[in-house]
Protein backbone atom coordinates (compact mmCIF):
# COMPACT_ATOMS: atom_id res chain seq x y z
CA UNK A 1 0.00 0.00 0.00
CA UNK A 2 1.28 3.31 -0.80
CA UNK A 3 2.29 6.04 2.41
CA UNK A 4 -0.63 8.09 0.60
CA UNK A 5 -3.16 5.58 0.25
CA UNK A 6 -4.39 4.60 4.32
CA UNK A 7 -7.24 2.17 2.86
CA UNK A 8 -10.85 2.21 2.10
CA UNK A 9 -9.89 4.66 0.05
CA UNK A 10 -8.79 7.37 2.09
CA UNK A 11 -5.72 9.37 1.41
CA UNK A 12 -3.24 9.55 4.23
CA UNK A 13 -0.66 12.76 4.08
CA UNK A 14 1.76 14.22 6.15
CA UNK A 15 0.18 16.51 8.90
CA UNK A 16 3.36 18.30 9.19
CA UNK A 17 4.12 18.82 5.34
CA UNK A 18 0.52 20.11 4.54
CA UNK A 19 0.74 22.97 7.86
CA UNK A 20 3.84 24.19 6.42
CA UNK A 21 2.52 24.27 2.59
CA UNK A 22 -0.85 25.72 4.01
CA UNK A 23 1.33 28.56 5.74
CA UNK A 24 3.54 29.17 2.89
CA UNK A 25 1.23 29.50 0.06
CA UNK A 26 -0.68 32.50 1.49
CA UNK A 27 2.86 34.59 2.09
CA UNK A 28 4.51 33.21 -1.02
CA UNK A 29 5.54 36.92 -2.63
CA UNK A 30 5.30 35.24 -6.80
CA UNK A 31 4.60 32.54 -8.75
CA UNK A 32 7.78 31.01 -7.76
CA UNK A 33 7.98 31.23 -4.25
CA UNK A 34 4.41 29.38 -4.60
CA UNK A 35 5.77 26.64 -6.85
CA UNK A 36 9.21 26.08 -4.72
CA UNK A 37 6.61 25.35 -2.08
CA UNK A 38 4.48 23.09 -3.96
CA UNK A 39 7.66 21.65 -5.32
CA UNK A 40 9.21 20.84 -2.08
CA UNK A 41 5.62 19.21 -0.82
CA UNK A 42 5.71 17.13 -4.06
CA UNK A 43 9.01 15.82 -3.46
CA UNK A 44 8.51 14.89 0.10
CA UNK A 45 5.39 13.48 -0.47
CA UNK A 46 5.52 11.92 -4.32
CA UNK A 47 8.98 11.44 -4.62
CA UNK A 48 11.59 11.86 -7.71
CA UNK A 49 10.15 13.93 -10.81
CA UNK A 50 8.93 16.85 -12.87
CA UNK A 51 6.82 19.54 -12.11
CA UNK A 52 5.70 22.36 -14.67
CA UNK A 53 3.25 24.95 -15.06
CA UNK A 54 1.77 25.63 -18.55
CA UNK A 55 -0.14 28.43 -19.45
CA UNK A 56 -2.60 28.37 -22.15
CA UNK A 57 -0.82 31.17 -24.68
CA UNK A 58 -3.33 30.98 -27.80
CA UNK A 59 -5.92 29.08 -29.37
CA UNK A 60 -6.42 29.20 -33.23
CA UNK A 61 -7.18 26.84 -36.32
CA UNK A 62 -7.65 23.69 -34.64
CA UNK A 63 -4.10 24.36 -32.70
CA UNK A 64 -3.27 25.11 -28.91
CA UNK A 65 0.19 27.17 -27.75
CA UNK A 66 1.29 26.53 -24.40
CA UNK A 67 3.98 28.82 -22.86
CA UNK A 68 5.53 27.07 -19.79
CA UNK A 69 5.75 29.55 -16.91
CA UNK A 70 6.89 26.91 -14.11
CA UNK A 71 9.13 24.01 -14.02
CA UNK A 72 11.47 22.11 -11.16
CA UNK A 73 14.24 21.22 -13.48
CA UNK A 74 14.13 24.35 -15.63
CA UNK A 75 17.67 23.33 -17.68
CA UNK A 76 15.80 20.28 -19.53
CA UNK A 77 12.42 22.33 -19.36
CA UNK A 78 13.30 25.91 -19.43
CA UNK A 79 10.63 28.57 -18.19
CA UNK A 80 9.16 30.61 -21.54
CA UNK A 81 9.55 27.62 -23.42
CA UNK A 82 6.20 26.98 -26.05
CA UNK A 83 4.97 23.84 -27.43
CA UNK A 84 2.16 23.70 -30.38
CA UNK A 85 -0.50 21.28 -29.76
CA UNK A 86 -2.91 19.91 -32.07
CA UNK A 87 -6.33 18.64 -31.66
CA UNK A 88 -6.11 14.95 -30.35
CA UNK A 89 -7.50 12.62 -27.48
CA UNK A 90 -5.48 14.49 -25.27
CA UNK A 91 -5.68 17.98 -26.19
CA UNK A 92 -9.40 17.72 -26.08
CA UNK A 93 -9.90 15.81 -22.65
CA UNK A 94 -6.90 18.57 -20.75
CA UNK A 95 -7.44 21.63 -22.97
CA UNK A 96 -10.89 21.70 -24.30
CA UNK A 97 -12.91 19.33 -21.70
CA UNK A 98 -11.13 20.78 -18.98
CA UNK A 99 -10.18 16.86 -17.28
CA UNK A 100 -7.49 15.38 -15.77
CA UNK A 101 -4.91 13.38 -18.13
CA UNK A 102 -2.96 10.62 -16.57
CA UNK A 103 -0.80 8.69 -18.74
CA UNK A 104 1.00 5.60 -16.81
CA UNK A 105 3.92 3.76 -18.49
CA UNK A 106 6.36 4.38 -21.76
CA UNK A 107 3.48 3.59 -24.29
CA UNK A 108 1.26 5.97 -22.77
CA UNK A 109 3.80 8.89 -22.63
CA UNK A 110 4.76 8.25 -26.54
CA UNK A 111 1.15 8.84 -27.32
CA UNK A 112 0.71 12.20 -25.99
CA UNK A 113 4.70 14.07 -26.00
CA UNK A 114 7.13 14.47 -28.97
CA UNK A 115 9.60 14.65 -25.94
CA UNK A 116 9.34 11.38 -25.06
CA UNK A 117 12.80 10.50 -25.30
CA UNK A 118 14.00 13.09 -22.93
CA UNK A 119 11.34 12.09 -20.27
CA UNK A 120 12.22 8.74 -20.37
CA UNK A 121 15.96 9.65 -20.18
CA UNK A 122 15.39 11.48 -17.05
CA UNK A 123 13.83 8.30 -15.60
CA UNK A 124 10.23 9.10 -15.36
CA UNK A 125 7.42 6.79 -16.44
CA UNK A 126 4.17 8.64 -15.35
CA UNK A 127 2.00 11.74 -15.41
CA UNK A 128 -0.76 13.46 -14.29
CA UNK A 129 -1.81 16.52 -16.45
CA UNK A 130 -4.17 18.73 -14.11
CA UNK A 131 -6.26 21.40 -16.18
CA UNK A 132 -6.60 25.10 -14.23
CA UNK A 133 -9.89 26.16 -15.00
CA UNK A 134 -11.83 29.22 -14.85
CA UNK A 135 -14.97 29.11 -13.04
CA UNK A 136 -16.81 29.20 -16.61
CA UNK A 137 -15.02 25.74 -16.63
CA UNK A 138 -11.76 26.59 -18.95
CA UNK A 139 -8.64 25.73 -18.88
CA UNK A 140 -6.28 28.78 -18.60
CA UNK A 141 -3.11 26.52 -17.44
CA UNK A 142 -2.06 23.02 -16.61
CA UNK A 143 -0.25 21.69 -13.65
CA UNK A 144 1.78 18.75 -14.95
CA UNK A 145 3.42 15.98 -12.68
CA UNK A 146 5.91 13.23 -13.94
CA UNK A 147 7.36 10.39 -11.95
CA UNK A 148 9.34 7.92 -11.89
CA UNK A 149 6.77 4.72 -11.13
CA UNK A 150 4.96 3.30 -14.08
CA UNK A 151 1.63 3.64 -12.08
CA UNK A 152 -0.03 6.60 -9.88
CA UNK A 153 -2.20 5.11 -7.09
CA UNK A 154 -4.97 7.07 -5.98
CA UNK A 155 -3.76 8.56 -3.52
CA UNK A 156 -1.00 10.42 -5.65
CA UNK A 157 -3.86 11.12 -8.34
CA UNK A 158 -5.61 13.10 -5.37
CA UNK A 159 -2.65 14.24 -3.73
CA UNK A 160 -1.66 15.98 -7.06
CA UNK A 161 -5.23 17.33 -7.94
CA UNK A 162 -5.09 18.88 -4.34
CA UNK A 163 -1.99 20.39 -4.69
CA UNK A 164 -3.17 21.88 -8.58
CA UNK A 165 -6.38 23.42 -7.04
CA UNK A 166 -3.79 24.79 -3.99
CA UNK A 167 -1.56 26.58 -6.76
CA UNK A 168 -4.23 27.76 -9.18
CA UNK A 169 -4.86 31.08 -7.50
CA UNK A 170 -1.09 31.64 -7.66
CA UNK A 171 -1.12 30.79 -11.59
CA UNK A 172 -4.13 32.81 -12.14
CA UNK A 173 -2.76 35.89 -11.07
CA UNK A 174 0.71 35.45 -13.06
CA UNK A 175 -1.53 34.53 -16.02
CA UNK A 176 -3.48 37.79 -15.75
CA UNK A 177 -0.20 39.65 -15.20
CA UNK A 178 1.21 37.74 -18.25
CA UNK A 179 -1.74 38.89 -20.29
CA UNK A 180 -1.39 42.62 -19.05
CA UNK A 181 1.60 43.01 -20.04
CA UNK A 182 0.72 41.45 -23.51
Amino acid sequence: MNKLQCGDGTVCLPAERCIALCQQLPRAADLDAAMSSAEQFRQAVLGNGLMTVNRVHSVSAGQIKLQRIWSSMPREYPVGGTKVKVMTDWTRQLLLQSEIFVGEGTAALEEVFDDVRLIVSMGLRAVVNVPLVRQDGSCFATFNVLGMQERWTVGDRATISLLAELIRPHVATHVTRIAELT
